[in-house]
């Protein structure tokens, strides 16, 4: 297969959330960001179904979502399952680097392929949950998917881990002061972001709901940080994923 043999094939959402609430909602943030109905992009729960080995011919491309797991977490506290969907979506990483596939990674997306491309994740570069500045660098600025956004923008993060720098073989696409690597691009087929691209302020304060005793705010702020996320200009990373969408086809 090459990457110019998409077909009408459908795209793939990849769920990688244990908690069903918080998958039913990404996967409807990433249909409207993409402006793709259920029968274009499709969806997969890998936390409860291996991949299918058939789903690199059914499919023209994957989106992965984010997730509470960490790839940072040493491998003997990981569950079974997490170790098995890590492999999963490596597998999606290594396929989409070597052009076989297009993908895009977000959030915790982003520490699998800087492991498959040999780069550091470490904890030294968390994020507060809310919105942040985004800059794009000069590769971001003429990339053919972010390319279409301000130099400066505004996206929604919540992590605990982070790179420090873009593994090898990948292009930095934007960056920010407290964490260097938010988005890159390895050749014109695999995309990895940081920050969430896929949902509206009231999505992610919906997500915010669902995790606000793991560790990612101070809950007794919850009020505060929804406040902050609903008045922030959130336009712009939903293109990202929709830009995608269309340069996949």
């Amino acid at each position: 297969m090459t990457t110019t043999d998409a077909g009408g094939r459908p795209l793939l959402y990849v769920c990688v959330r244990p908690q069903s609430g918080a998958a039913e909602a990404e996967y409807r943030s990433f249909r409207e960001a993409t402006h793709r109905d259920e029968t274009v992009l499709h969806a997969h729960d890998l936390v409860r179904h291996p991949l299918p080995p058939d789903a690199f011919d059914r499919y023209a491309g994957f989106l992965i979502g984010g997730s509470p797991f960490n790839v940072a977490d040493p491998e003997s506290t990981k569950t079974d399952v997490q170790r098995r969907l890590e492999a999963d979506l490596e597998g999606i990483a290594r396929r989409a680097a070597g052009a076989e596939t297009h993908a895009i990674f977000t959030c915790y997306g982003i520490g699998i392929v800087s492991r498959v491309l040999g780069g550091e994740v470490t904890r030294g570069f968390p994020e507060d949950t809310g919105p942040a500045t985004v800059e794009l660098t000069d590769a971001g600025a003429s990339d053919p998917v972010l390319g279409g956004l301000p130099r400066r923008f505004t996206a929604l993060t919540a992590h605990k881990e982070g790179t420090g720098q873009a593994p090898p073989g990948a292009s930095l696409l934007a960056r920010n002061e407290a964490c260097p690597v938010q988005a890159y691009r390895v050749g014109r087929t695999l995309y990895a972001t940081q920050f969430h691209p896929e949902p509206t302020a009231a999505a992610f304060i919906e997500r915010m709901g669902v995790y606000r005793n793991d560790g990612y705010f101070d809950a007794a702020r919850f009020d505060e940080i929804a406040g902050r996320v609903r008045a922030a200009a959130l336009s712009e990373p939903p293109r990202i994923l929709r830009a995608f969408a269309d340069l996949v086809g």
